[in-house]
């Protein structure tokens, strides 16, 4: 096969999401970085039925884009985003039977499973509220940079729901450990910016003024970087969690000797002959 025909076989599976209008978030790309922008600050950015389905969608498309290699996630204003909307979300939910109920919380886990399988790194811009369902969005995200200032929230015990929400008993211990996890996720209590920082939930901290630019450089260095390896690594680290360390070496092999055999690993060692800088390319 030639790789016109297999450009032309595989250009239904390609999006270019530059254009893409979003209704209920912020969505803008720029240089091969994606900014989602959860957009309801007079509220403090919570989710409502519409934008969960539309963050869902738009992490499964980004499956599929050609023009974006990284991603920031962040709030409008001064918070991240207060969870679910108490009056669009939380009061509907009492009067719907169990089967419609199962719906909605397999629709909003598969929001998570969305941005753990679209193959861009998510970085996470967090300053002010992030509770409940904005606490899984960091939570589910590869980085995240918060604030001193910045409150985490796993609230759902506080509502009489267990923790275990959309991933969080499973994916937030191994960020910050079991007794940690378990402490948020069963008091449902606030951790402060610099709590939350120490326990290995945030990457760093950032001044508030700075987090947004501070964030978009570490997105754009990781689009400037081999995309296809980034989204192998990201691929791994997702896997290897329900892998024997055998298995993983081995699924560790494969996956290097694949990238071995991208373009991006040959422009990388002709620039260092060079002794010049490689242009990555994602191919």
């Amino acid at each position: 096969m030639t790789r016109s025909n297999a450009d032309a076989l595989l250009s239904g599976n390609r999006l270019t999401l530059a254009g893409h209008e979003a209704k209920h978030v912020g969505w803008s790309v720029s240089d091969k970085v994606a900014t989602i922008t959860l957009n309801r600050p007079e509220r403090k950015n919570p989710l409502t039925f519409e934008s969960y389905v539309e963050l869902r969608n738009l992490f499964r498309d980004l499956a599929y884009a050609t023009d974006v290699k990284a991603v920031v996630l962040h709030g409008a204003g001064e918070n991240f985003c207060s969870g679910g909307d108490v009056h669009d979300i939380i009061a509907p939910l009492i009067d719907l039977p169990m089967p419609e109920l199962l719906m909605f919380t397999r629709m909003t886990g598969d929001l998570v499973k969305a941005m753990r399988h679209c193959p861009q790194p998510i970085v996470a811009a967090v300053d002010g509220v992030c509770a409940g369902a904005g606490a899984i969005l960091a939570m589910a995200s590869d980085l995240r940079l918060g604030t001193a200032r910045s409150k985490l929230a796993f609230l759902f015990a506080r509502v009489g729901l267990a923790g275990c929400d959309m991933g969080a008993c499973a994916m937030l211990p191994r960020i910050i450990g079991q007794g940690r996890a378990a402490e948020l996720l069963f008091t449902g209590r606030s951790a402060s910016g610099d709590e939350a920082h120490a326990w290995g939930f945030y990457n760093r901290l950032c001044d508030p003024a700075a987090l947004i630019e501070v964030t978009q450089k570490l997105a754009a260095d990781l689009a400037a970087g081999p995309s296809f390896a980034h989204g192998m690594t990201k691929k791994m680290l997702h896997q290897e969690w329900s892998m024997s360390i055998d298995e993983a070496i081995e699924s560790e092999a494969q996956a290097q000797a694949i990238c071995m055999g991208t373009r991006d690993f040959e422009r990388a060692y002709n620039a260092f002959a060079a002794k010049t800088r490689p242009v990555f390319e994602g191919d």
